[in-house]
C-alpha cells in the first residue's frame, strides 16, 4: 500500500512537473513598462471635411500639416487627382464628393465604424509585443482611409494606412459587385477582425523584414513566410491560427490532418528547390484551394506558407535559446530545415 501511495505522489510531481514546465515555456512576455499606444487617426472623416468645410484650401493645408507624406501619397497616388502641389486637383476632388458612390461608401464606413476602439487596443498590445522585442524600431502612425477598394493596407514614410472600405464585414453589398478582383475566398476575410493581422504582417513584409530577391527556390520562400509568420505568432499570441494565415477553420483543419501527406508532396514533386516561378507560385499565392491535393477541392491554399510556418515553429521549438530577432535575421533556409527535424507523421 505504501508502495502505491509513493507511486501516486511520484505520478503527481511528474504530471505538476511537466504543467509547469509547458506553462513556462508559453508565459507571455511582461509589457508592463512598455509605454506604448495606438490610436488609429481617422483621414476618412478628417477627408470629408474637404468637402463640408470652407475654404477647401485651407482645409487641405490643415490635412497635409496633420498627415504628411500620406496626404501627398493619397491625392496623388491612390486619387490619382493630380499634384498636390498644383490646387487644380480641388476639382476632382469636387467631382469626387458629389458623386453617389463616395456618399454610399462613407454612410457604409461610418456606421462599420462609428469608431476604432476594439482595432485601437489591438493594434497598442500588438505595437506592444513589437517593441518588446525590437526596442529600436520606431513604429509608424496608423491612418485609416477609403482605399478605393485598392489595398487593405498601405505602407509610407513613417505610416501604415488602413483602407476600411476593405474591412466592411464579409457580406457588405459592395463586394459582390468586385469578384473580378476579390472572389468571395478572399473578400470573406475583409472584416473588422481582420485590421489587426493585416496591419502586423504589413509592417512585418514591408517594412521590417522584406523578402530578399535572391530566394528563388520553394524552400527560400517557405522558410521566408514561416518565419513571418511565426513573427505573428509572437506579437499576436491570442489571435487564432485561422486568422493570421487567412484560412477558414475547415481549410485550417485539414492542414493539420494531412500534413504528412503534404510534406511527402512536397518531397514527392521534387518541390523544394524548385525556382520555377510559374510553378511554385501555386503553392505560396491566395487560391480557393490546391490543385492536385485533397479530393473534392477541399485542400487548403498557399500550402508553402503553412508549411513553412510549421518548419519554423519546430525550428524554435528545438532551440529555445534562438530570440525573434536572431530568428528574423537568419538566411539560411536549408539550416533552419535541417534543425527544425521536420518530420511529419
Amino acid at each position: 500500500m505504501a508502495a502505491c501511495n509513493k507511486a501516486k505522489q511520484f505520478y503527481l510531481i511528474f504530471i505538476t512537473g511537466i504543467l509547469l514546465t509547458a506553462c513556462g515555456n508559453n508565459k507571455k512576455p511582461d509589457l508592463s513598462n512598455i509605454n506604448l499606444t495606438v490610436n488609429i487617426q481617422r483621414f476618412d472623416c478628417d477627408f470629408d471635411l474637404l468637402r463640408t468645410k470652407k475654404p477647401m484650401q485651407q482645409q487641405a493645408a490643415n490635412m497635409q500639416n496633420k498627415y504628411g507624406s500620406f496626404y501627398t501619397d493619397y491625392i496623388e497616388r491612390i486619387l490619382t487627382a493630380g499634384n498636390t502641389a498644383d490646387t487644380a486637383y480641388f476639382n476632382t476632388l469636387r467631382q469626387v464628393f458629389a458623386g453617389k458612390a463616395y456618399a454610399d461608401l462613407k454612410h457604409e464606413v461610418d456606421s462599420v465604424y462609428p469608431d476604432v476602439d476594439k482595432q485601437n487596443e489591438e493594434l497598442t498590445q500588438a505595437f506592444k509585443y513589437i517593441k518588446y522585442y525590437f526596442p529600436q524600431k520606431q513604429l509608424p502612425k496608423v491612418y485609416a482611409y477609403f482605399s478605393g477598394f485598392q489595398a487593405q493596407t498601405s505602407i509610407g514614410d513613417g505610416y501604415v494606412a488602413v483602407g476600411l472600405d476593405m474591412f466592411l464585414g464579409a457580406d457588405s453589398k459592395f463586394y459582390p459587385a468586385l469578384v473580378q478582383n476579390f472572389p468571395h475566398y478572399i473578400s470573406r476575410r475583409f472584416t473588422p477582425d481582420n485590421i489587426a493581422p493585416r496591419v502586423v504582417e504589413a509592417i512585418a513584409r514591408e517594412d521590417m523584414f522584406p523578402e530578399d530577391d535572391n530566394d528563388k527556390t520553394l524552400l527560400a520562400k517557405m522558410v521566408y513566410n514561416g518565419k513571418i509568420m511565426y513573427f505573428m505568432d509572437k506579437v499576436l499570441p491570442d489571435m487564432p491560427d485561422s486568422t493570421k494565415i487567412g484560412y477558414t477553420t475547415a481549410q485550417l483543419k485539414w492542414c493539420e490532418d494531412f500534413r504528412s501527406d503534404i510534406w511527402a508532396f512536397f518531397l514527392e514533386e521534387e518541390l523544394l528547390y524548385n525556382s520555377d516561378y510559374m510553378k511554385i507560385q501555386t503553392y505560396l499565392n491566395e487560391a480557393p484551394f490546391t490543385p492536385g491535393l485533397g479530393e473534392h477541392n477541399e485542400s487548403a491554399p498557399k500550402l508553402a506558407v503553412w508549411t513553412g510556418w510549421q518548419i519554423v515553429r519546430a525550428y524554435m521549438g528545438k532551440h529555445p535559446d534562438i530570440t525573434l530577432p536572431q530568428l528574423m535575421a537568419e538566411k539560411d533556409a536549408q539550416k533552419v530545415l535541417n534543425e527544425s527535424k521536420y518530420r511529419p507523421k
